[in-house]
């Protein structure tokens, strides 16, 4: 998975409608892998033991579900394991599937995942768009449809969404005041509404008048992943064919990064590393696309001298990056109850739940009218309505074709093309032709 997809959740208080509350959005796990979760009931006996595989500090057991669960259902007990990292969780789920040994009851899955195990793996899981308790007009259309799997591989709904990240962008508002930009959010989200062209715009009259040698974005890539994330059709198209090279959205994304790199409005960091993050610290750019998790990232970076100067405001089109899911193997031992788990996990109570403990966004759209979720608000970000303005871009983005290799393809746009356009100094169309390059013997490995 790309670096940035890597970090999930971070600390971040977030004030609601209801009370402040202590969120976790995007680190490492505290988990020893592949070790149950401590504090377990030790005495199991006359009860139904699921086992719960995830990767992370995926925020389920921190949040307490999996004792509410419990406490309504005397007869299971619930087991967690976790593998600290994506990268390494991820292969022997895969091996485990394989072989149909070695699973827990409930796996989770990693959005960029989710569409080689639609693709590859339906066959092995569980529909849990049959299970009981399970509504899907409660749950965002583009998110039902990443774990759905195609008419040619059964159709079955084999993950059901426990989060989304939903994109904003964060800016500076001290940074903003200086380049004489207004500060208001809503005038600020005004400036580029409907078209990232229009932020590019932005970003040229920051330039003309910031003159302190502060850049307007972090990094092109982060500006490429958000236009890449609103769009439709990405690197595949409905057939399951790539079409990356000739999708002019693709190649209008990576050219639009790209003029803020060569326009010399890129701070040039590349994300999730110690520049990037001291980066926040020292103020060093006006803005970056930010996703509802990354708000408690910046908070840690920028510390307690950016609060108050950081706000957020809608994206230019709604984007999403980020998010997971829970599948339930056909080889587990107890299937049944496990879906029924999923279901109420996933259940727009128990994800406003999450989020309001643990900022994860809700994935269904159900959540949205509760309390805790509607009447969010971020103290560290000016009492911004991170309910509202997270809400309103998750349910305008698009129903977007996903395929296999989408983690490659994107991570090689980023890592390879963007990032020799944005540092090294190349031109875009030889950052594009080295991306290319790498993609394809990737892909053809």
């Amino acid at each position: 998975m790309r670096a940035q997809a890597r970090v999930r959740r971070n600390l971040v208080t977030v004030v609601t409608a209801v009370g402040a509350a202590a969120l976790l959005l995007a680190g490492c796990a505290q988990d020893p892998a592949e070790k149950p979760d401590a504090g377990a009931p030790a005495d199991g006996k006359g009860k139904t033991t699921l086992t719960v595989g995830v990767f992370g500090a995926f925020g389920l057991k921190e949040a307490g579900l999996y004792d509410d669960y419990m406490a309504q259902n005397p007869g299971i007990r619930i087991e967690q394991t976790s593998i600290e990292r994506n990268e390494n969780y991820y292969p022997q789920l895969l091996t485990h599937l394989g072989t149909g040994s070695g699973l827990a009851d409930i796996q989770a899955v990693e959005v960029n995942n989710i569409a080689e195990i639609t693709a590859t793996q339906a066959d092995k899981l569980v529909d849990l768009g049959k299970a009981s308790g399970v509504d899907k007009a409660a749950y965002l259309p583009w998110k039902w449809a990443q774990g759905t799997a195609s008419a040619a591989k059964g159709g079955a709904t084999v993950g059901l969404g426990t989060d989304i990240g939903p994109q904003g962008i964060c800016y500076r508002k001290d940074l903003f005041e200086a380049a004489g930009l207004p500060t208001d959010r809503a005038a600020v989200g005004a400036l580029w509404a409907g078209d990232w062209n229009k932020y590019l715009e932005t970003g040229r009259a920051y330039k003309a008048k910031a003159g302190d040698g502060k850049a307007f974005v972090d990094s092109a890539s982060g500006v490429m992943a958000a236009v890449t994330g609103s769009s439709a059709q990405r690197f595949y198209d409905e057939q399951g064919k790539v079409v990356y090279k000739t999708n002019p959205a693709v190649r209008g994304a990576f050219d639009l990064a790209a003029s803020f790199a060569t326009d010399g409005l890129s701070a040039r960091l590349q994300q999730f590393t110690p520049g990037w993050d001291q980066g926040f610290a020292n103020g060093s750019f006006a803005t970056v696309s930010c996703p509802a998790w990354m708000l408690g990232y910046i908070q840690d970076k920028a510390g307690p001298a950016g609060k108050d100067k950081w706000d957020v405001a809608q994206a230019p089109k709604p984007s999403n990056w980020g998010g997971s899911f829970l599948v339930v193997p056909k080889a587990g031992k107890h299937a049944q109850e496990a879906a029924k788990l999923v279901a109420w996990l996933t259940a727009p109570e128990q994800q406003a739940k999450l989020f309001e403990k643990r900022g994860s966004f809700p994935s269904a759209s159900a959540a949205y009218k509760l309390p805790s979720v509607s009447g969010a608000q971020h103290a560290y970000f000016g009492g911004a309505p991170i309910g509202e303005i997270f809400a309103k871009a998750a349910q305008g983005v698009p129903v977007t074709v996903v395929g296999p290799k989408d983690l490659v393809i994107s991570q090689n746009l980023a890592d390879i093309g963007m990032l020799q356009v944005d540092q090294k100094g190349r031109s875009p169309q030889e950052g594009w032709e080295a991306a290319v390059k790498a993609i394809d013997n990737a892909l053809d490995q």
